[in-house]
């Protein structure tokens, strides 16, 4: 068992029969992800890619048992999406869109709260379990399995992360792309607290970028456990000039502490291992636990 996703999860597709949704189902499927049907209103009783498809959510969860959804939705109607699934009984929410408007978000995660819901992303690549589960649109061939967790709130550097763990010889347990958007489901500490909490892994990679304040309290969670794995730290943005959004919605700079620079020493002072370089991650990580090993 790993966290969130694993080779057992039931998923539906929310905007299965889309092209963008036909194409990552497909690769999911055919990764060995165990894709019960999808919901696309309008065309329940129909099948696509040899899966039933489903009127509601409720449908699918009655009919087929599902209980991770992941969505495709286009933005207008994608939070709308995840209170559907939610409202269902989902219990794991991977929200792939991007741009979905912010008062929509807002309305969304109030929905969540008091439910027994996880809600991963907005505006992320998703969740991997590898040789068991890819619920989202990373390259699955990256992720080799292992024990060591990645959280990330950028898709190309969990990819970067995870080719360097696997060829310092470690592998995966679980990667969760939380996403770069102001308001999300999933923290990084909250994703940092499943991973210290999974007896299958063994050490975390935690890469945050500029803005917000999400990688400073996951620091001081990870300090208040005693460090009880080793975590190794990356924030992209080094050189990012102060007032502007760099990429991700989530990633502007407003004050001293959501600089690059401030989120480092956060992080080294509660005793994470931080590189100042995505290309040093493997390398480090495989000192780390080497040293832990000895």
């Amino acid at each position: 068992m790993s966290v969130l996703v694993n080779k057992d999860s039931k998923v539906i597709v929310q905007g299965f029969t889309g092209s963008e949704g036909t194409f990552h189902a497909s690769q999911m499927i055919e990764y060995g992800t165990n894709v019960v049907g999808g919901v696309t209103p309008g065309k329940g009783g129909t099948s696509h890619l040899d899966r039933p498809v489903f009127n509601t959510v409720a449908e699918a969860v009655e009919k087929a048992g599902a209980n991770v959804s992941i969505i495709f939705v286009p933005p207008a109607f994608a939070a709308d999406a995840i209170m559907e699934a939610a409202e269902a009984g989902i219990a794991t929410i991977v929200a792939i869109t991007e741009g979905i408007p912010v008062a929509d978000m807002v309305k969304a995660k109030n929905y969540l709260k008091g439910r027994k819901v996880r809600l991963i992303g907005p505006n992320c690549p998703g969740v991997i379990t590898p040789g068991e589960a890819k619920v989202g649109i990373m390259p699955g061939f990256v992720f080799k399995k292992g024990r060591i967790g990645i959280v990330s709130k950028s898709g190309t550097l969990t990819y970067e992360a995870a080719d360097q763990v696997s060829k310092a010889g470690l592998g995966v347990s679980t990667a969760i792309g939380i996403g770069g958007d102001p308001i999300i489901g999933t923290t990084t500490k909250e994703a940092v607290e499943l991973f210290m909490n999974d007896p299958d892994t063994d050490a975390i990679v935690m890469i945050g970028e500029i803005g917000g304040t999400l990688e400073a309290e996951a620091a001081r969670y990870i300090k208040s456990t005693g460090n009880k794995k080793p975590v190794v730290g990356f924030i992209a943005g080094q050189t990012a000039p102060k007032g502007r959004t760099m990429g991700h919605a989530g990633a502007i700079v407003g004050g001293a502490d959501d600089t690059a620079e401030a989120k480092m020493k956060i992080m080294a002072e509660c005793g994470i291992h931080v590189v100042a370089s995505p290309g040093d991650i493997g390398e480090t990580m495989a000192k780390v636990m080497s040293a832990v090993a000895a």
